[in-house]
């Protein structure tokens, strides 16, 4: 029998870097030539209704950067670290499957979706495809949960910039920085290389004078905003860069932190080569029942829910559907820009749970358990007490324990690996703030475009009423859904009321993802692409009940028992509208299933039904 435990993390490196590569090679491209069938003939909504507003062609390596940074938020980092109670196996493997067979598939499919129906929502695209009742319950479903998802994301951010000044100071930079490089490639003729180039140099300018420049007293209490101040300014930048022309700030600042995020990653990857660290938390432990100090629940079903991006994101689909088919210059660079950002998310993914499971189990679960529960659990598990976590607070200069949420842990993981490379010893404290620097990075660009893409929603939700607001360059409309929308959100960060809102992130994000998997499959049977379309709706299925079972658990044995009954509440209304609209796709399943009749629509393919684009 082979033993999993005290594996080399080079071993999990290797194995994902062979995966992924093969499933691109194979699966990505059968799934672009056979299921999908991308035609590069095909006008794509950024060239059709190419405004210089929000419809713009983007060179795909620029649309790239745009797209993983929006999709790539806390979930690939935190819900991986939060999954190792349960030992490092499960989140392995369900990184490694769920990526290439769910999340890859989630992303190509919804994206194609949306730009063959003029890169609009997926409440649209259920109106068209399914009904409009459906596509009404899909909108309020999908705003309900991005509402959540933004104020979780958000609260997360400020947990991360905090009392961090150097933090703070560079991801202040990157917004000019962003601007100068918008503005190159947008009004200098092949300027993408030039301005990487300059951005990449300013970035690192930034970071480094950022260390120096925050240990100036004056310029440090500059840069130690109070929770409130941050709260606001996430607002008021989330507001920014959702009315903003997106060439201006959102693409650029996108790309731009897409260089720290996977930059950060290879650095990470190089260190742990160099460093060659033990896995030291056991494939499996004896929370993988229940009782964890993190998760409560079972390993089945929670691993699927705990670890949301970075193998399946329900997240993704409102990116899919909102600012990328607008900036979509080729039908067959859904492969590219779809399937191989969420690869690369699923490599960050495996490289977070890596970091976490490198540090000593006890000083993990220190660091992880609550203050006033950690007594209580270390009696209980004697043998999981601390090691090397006081030696770490000495480095850093921060108190560890009890620093609960799984950012903290990745941030400890990274510099431990960081600090034991040959010749950067001694700079524990540096990789540290460095570290969350790098988590609240990659928060922040999932908060601008999601804001932007709630204001799409919202103009297209109210367009139904009002005509006015289906006009995308109609200002007063951008101006009083992004206001809204803003609001909405940023009023429960700024309150502190959505905290513990956080555990219905993985419930309404893999039901939002479910959701876009079977809407879209509906396109696909509907395109007559018969036994193709299970490759969509298996994994759709799949998501809808595990996810169910999940929700039901967390309602039934940890909320009603605990007497919170507004996230009950909250938890049974998601659940209630995805229902909803589960149903009314598996009927109009079953009547496109019975047509046998077939017309040809405008792109020249014999399909089932037409639809209006």
């Amino acid at each position: 029998m082979i033993d999993l435990n005290g594996i080399n993390a080079l071993t999990l490196i290797f194995t994902a870097l062979l995966v992924f590569a093969i499933a691109y090679r194979f699966y990505g491209i059968f799934i672009a030539n056979k299921v999908l069938r991308l035609n590069s003939k095909i006008t794509t909504p950024a060239v059709e209704f190419a405004d210089g507003q929000d419809y713009v062609k983007t060179d795909k390596k620029v649309l790239f950067g745009h797209h993983f940074a929006a999709i790539a938020a806390a979930g690939p980092l935190v819900g991986p670290v939060l999954a190792a109670q349960f030992g490092y196996l499960p989140g392995a493997l369900w990184i490694l499957i769920g990526c290439v067979l769910g999340g890859g598939v989630h992303d190509m499919v919804v994206l194609f979706a949306s730009v063959r129906h003029k890169g609009v929502s997926l409440a649209t695209i259920a109106s068209k495809e399914i009904s409009k009742p459906i596509g009404t319950i899909t909108g309020i479903a999908v705003l309900f949960i991005l509402i959540l998802t933004l104020a979780g994301l958000a609260l997360a951010c400020i947990s991360a910039m905090h009392e961090a000044p150097w933090s703070l100071f560079t991801i202040i930079a990157t917004m000019p920085i962003a601007i100068i490089m918008g503005l190159i490639i947008r009004y200098r003729k092949n300027a993408v290389n030039f301005a990487s180039i300059l951005g990449g140099v300013l970035l690192i300018a930034a970071i480094i004078s950022g260390d120096y420049l925050m240990k100036i007293p004056v310029l440090a209490s500059m840069f130690s905003w109070d929770i409130n101040t941050i709260s606001i300014s996430i607002a008021v930048y989330g507001f920014l860069a959702s009315v903003l022309p997106i060439w201006f700030l959102l693409v650029p600042r996108d790309y731009l932190s897409t260089y720290l995020k996977i930059g950060t990653i290879l650095m990470l990857t190089i260190g742990i080569i160099f460093v060659a660290p033990t896995i030291q938390m056991p494939a499996l432990t004896s929370f993988i029942h229940g009782g964890g100090p993190i998760i409560g629940g079972p390993v089945l079903p929670f691993i699927f829910i705990v670890i949301a991006c970075g193998a399946i994101s329900g997240f993704h689909a409102i990116i899919a559907t909102g600012t990328t088919p607008k900036m979509l210059g080729d039908e067959r660079e859904i492969l590219f820009v779809g399937y191989g950002a969420m690869l690369v998310e699923g490599f960050v993914a495996l490289m977070a749970l890596i970091a976490a499971c490198t540090l000593m189990p006890g000083d993990y679960f220190a660091i992880n358990t609550p203050v006033e529960a950690y007594q209580d659990f270390l009696a209980a598990y004697p043998a999981l007490h601390a090691v090397d976590l006081q030696h770490f607070s000495d480095q850093i200069g921060l108190d560890l324990h009890g620093r609960t949420g799984g950012a903290v842990s990745l941030a400890v993981g990274m510099a431990h690996i960081f600090n034991n490379v040959p010749f950067m010893d001694n700079v524990m404290a540096y990789w540290y703030n460095f570290a969350i620097m790098f988590e609240a990075v990659f928060i922040l660009t999932a908060i601008d475009a999601g804001t932007r893409v709630g204001r799409f929603f919202l103009q297209e939700m109210l367009g139904s009423a009002i005509p006015a607001f289906k006009d995308k360059n109609w200002w007063p409309g951008i101006i009083i859904c992004s206001a809204i929308f803003t609001l909405a959100w940023g009023y429960l960060v700024y309150t502190g009321s959505v905290s513990s809102i956080w555990p219905l992130f993985g419930i309404s994000n893999q039901l939002l993802a479910a959701c876009g998997l079977i809407v879209c499959t509906t396109m696909l049977i509907r395109m007559n692409r018969k036994r193709y379309a299970l490759c969509s709706a298996i994994p759709g299925v799949f998501m809808a009940g595990i996810t169910f079972w999940a929700g039901y658990l967390q309602i039934t044995d940890l909320y009603v028992p605990n007497g919170q009954y507004l996230l009950a509440s909250l938890a049974g209304i998601a659940m209630l509208l995805m229902a909803i609209v589960f149903i009314g796709t598996f009927i109009r399943w079953y009547s496109l299933f019975k047509n046998k009749e077939l017309k040809v629509d405008i792109y020249g393919e014999k399909v089932k039904e037409l639809v209006d684009r």
